[in-house]
């Protein structure tokens, strides 16, 4: 045996024996189990529920603006912000002196017109009386009941105008005209207030706290899921972590685009018997269009899982039991792709989509079943051994 170690042979032999078992343990002591170079996780059975989400703004039902007819400077103030008001209740005055000094003027128009009737009715009577003794032609009578006439048209012009300065001088005292809350009020004592063609807002009176409603705008591909009826749940920042709901009330039909993005306006109606939701917070509102009980989930993770080489392709199944009770029957129009691990080997399974939480997915049909175990990543750096990262050189020495 010494002299074969000894010879040329033998030393050559010793030599290739060494490096194939330094090899062998090299591949033993750093190679990875496929089970270890991907994070894998298991099929499971569960409910779902798809929801689209948008952000709007809480605002009263019915917020009355509350104007002017008449210019003129404010007198006087009774109200304030969040001051509760009643039908009918004083909001403010108004300086009259200037539509009370045009009454006045056109009550005594008044006057002045009843007193050219007077006359005009007395010139007629005198006519008709020497029309009938034939003092007179008839054309001079006539000419006193056309007098008399246009004196009875020009009492009722002043009449009329005194019902209108009488109606501007009530317009100088503004009052609510519903019942409800002063959420905004734009005048001070002293300021003027001019009506010109725009009627000018002096107040917004909120009608009923108790009942607010979000407007929200979702975007054009989510407003086919939308229905109204829909039950709505939405948070805002002043609760942190305590969740509303409302109903939707209405799909408006006018759209608004911004930078070639469609948008609708949905209204929510949501009941505030608290009345802590106040005009003007920002609600971020979810809808679930859709949902599912008792069906495949799988994580979108996997659906996202592409191998540098995947192995040959397992054919899809559309197997009722896979997919739930009756979801085979549905018509899905997307397609995915998930892999398995089969004898160390990645191995594609085709499926059929249903609806996704973002989250996990609904599997509608295909060959998996619950319990199997999809590939959802490769393993993190630091869960590998230091072999799948960098090798350390092979030694043989």
């Amino acid at each position: 045996m010494k002299k074969l170690l000894r010879s040329p042979m033998g030393l050559l032999f010793l030599a290739v024996a060494i490096i194939a078992a330094g090899i062998a343990a090299y591949w033993q002591l750093y190679m990875v189990a496929p089970e270890q170079q991907y994070r894998l996780q298991e099929v499971q059975k569960g409910a779902i529920s798809q929801i689209v989400s948008a952000n709007g703004t809480i605002n009263p039902v019915t917020l009355v603006n509350v104007g002017t007819q008449v210019s003129g400077t404010v007198k006087k103030l009774y109200v304030d912000f969040n001051s509760k008001v009643e039908k009918g209740q004083v909001l403010l005055e108004l300086d009259d002196a200037l539509l009370s000094a045009q009454q006045k003027q056109s009550l005594a128009n008044v006057q002045s017109a009843n007193a050219t009737l007077e006359l005009t009715t007395a010139n007629e009577a005198r006519m008709r009386s020497l029309f009938a003794q034939e003092y007179v032609s008839r054309q001079e009578l006539d000419t006193a009941v056309q007098a008399r006439k246009a004196a009875e048209a020009q009492l009722q012009l002043a009449q009329a105008t005194v019902e209108k300065d009488r109606a501007n001088l009530a317009y100088s005292v503004i009052r609510s005209p519903v019942s409800g809350v002063v959420v905004d009020r734009s005048v001070d004592v002293g300021q003027t207030v001019a009506a010109s063609l725009q009627t000018p807002t002096l107040f917004k009176i909120a009608q009923d706290l108790s009942r607010m409603q979000i407007d929200a705008n979702f975007a054009e591909a989510d407003i086919g899921s939308i229905r109204v009826g829909q039950t709505v749940r939405f948070t805002v920042d002043a609760f942190a972590g305590r969740n509303f709901q409302g109903i939707v009330k209405l799909i408006r039909l006018n759209p608004t685009t911004v930078q070639n993005v469609v948008t609708y306006d949905v209204v929510i109606n949501v009941d505030n018997p608290e009345q802590i939701l106040l005009p003007g917070m920002t609600a971020y509102v979810s809808i679930a269009v859709a949902e599912r009980k008792d069906v495949l989930l799988v994580p979108n993770a996997a659906l996202r899982f592409k191998p540098a080489n995947a192995g040959k392709q397992k054919p899809a199944g559309n197997q009722p039991g896979a997919a739930g009770s009756g979801a085979a029957k549905r018509q899905y129009a997307f397609s995915a792709r998930v892999y398995v691990l089969e004898q160390g080997e990645l191995v594609p399974v085709s499926v059929s989509l249903g609806i996704t939480d973002n989250r996990n997915t609904e599997i509608a049909a295909g060959e998996l079943e619950t319990g199997d175990q999809v590939v959802v990543g490769e393993a993190q750096a630091a869960d590998k051994p230091a072999s799948s990262g960098s090798r350390p050189p092979m030694r043989m020495f």
